[in-house]
Parts: structure tokens; C-alpha cells; sequence
């Protein structure tokens, strides 16, 4: 199936077209507080601080909107029970359970290759040594 947009006719969800509303949910799944988030949920329910917590350098501020998005797109269920004081938890959906597998296989994609891209000079790669000169 194709549609037509402002830059002309392509496939209905080609993520190189322009206009294509796929490039929205790459760049949110792309995000890396949102990819991390998603990891974090993967253990199950959290409530926010724990999050927090495991998010190590993510602010409360950038967190909340980063759930919010993750909610908003459909991939993070927020379930608010009713105590004081008030408990909200955060858990993956079907679809966030669903893209789960393949931001893990990055994760640990980057975690095995990290020393060789880190090893190359690359001076916007956070957290590279330096080699003394």
C-alpha cells in the first residue's frame, strides 16, 4: 500500500520517506532514556523512584516525560492505586514487552563492542579514555 505526502507518493511505512509517521516512533524508541526505561520495565512493574533509581543520571523532570511518551505511544502502562500516600506503577505493554527483545539485543550489542568503539577516536562518545599525549 502507498500513500502521498508533501514529498511525493512512497510505501504507506517507509521510515526514509519524509513525512512517514514511523521516523516519530524511531526517534522515541531511539531515545536513550526511553530504551533504558523500557530495559528497567523489563523485570516487571516499577513505581517511579525505582526507576529512578536504576536510570542512574536521568532527572525527575526528563524521566516523567519520557513515561509520558512511552504511555502516550502505547509501550508503558501507568496504573495509579488508590493510597496514601498515592502508589502509581509503570509496566511494559504487549507492544512494549513486543520491542523489548530488539532494544536488549542493542543494549547488549553495545555493552560487547563498547572497549573497540571506544578504543577508536571518537571524541563525542561519552565516558572514552583519553589516551595520555
Amino acid at each position: 500500500m502507498s500513500a502521498t505526502c508533501a514529498t511525493g507518493r512512497h510505501d504507506k511505512h517507509d521510515v526514509y520517506a519524509a513525512q512517514c509517521p514511523c521516523r516519530g516512533v524511531l526517534d522515541l524508541l531511539a531515545n536513550k532514556w526511553a530504551a533504558l526505561a523500557i530495559g528497567a520495565l523489563e523485570g516487571g512493574p516499577q513505581r517511579f523512584g525505582a526507576l529512578q533509581r536504576r536510570l542512574e543520571g536521568v532527572s525527575p523532570k526528563v524521566l516523567t516525560q519520557t513515561l509520558r511518551r512511552l504511555e502516550d505511544a502505547g509501550f508503558v502502562e501507568r496504573t495509579v492505586y488508590p493510597a496514601v500516600p498515592l502508589h502509581v506503577e509503570y509496566e511494559l505493554t504487549g507492544l512494549g514487552r513486543g520491542v523489548a527483545e530488539p532494544l536488549a539485543a542493542l543494549r547488549s550489542w553495545v555493552e560487547r563492542h563498547l572497549d573497540e568503539i571506544q578504543e577508536r577516536s571518537l571524541p563525542d562518545v561519552p565516558g572514552r579514555s583519553t589516551p595520555a599525549g
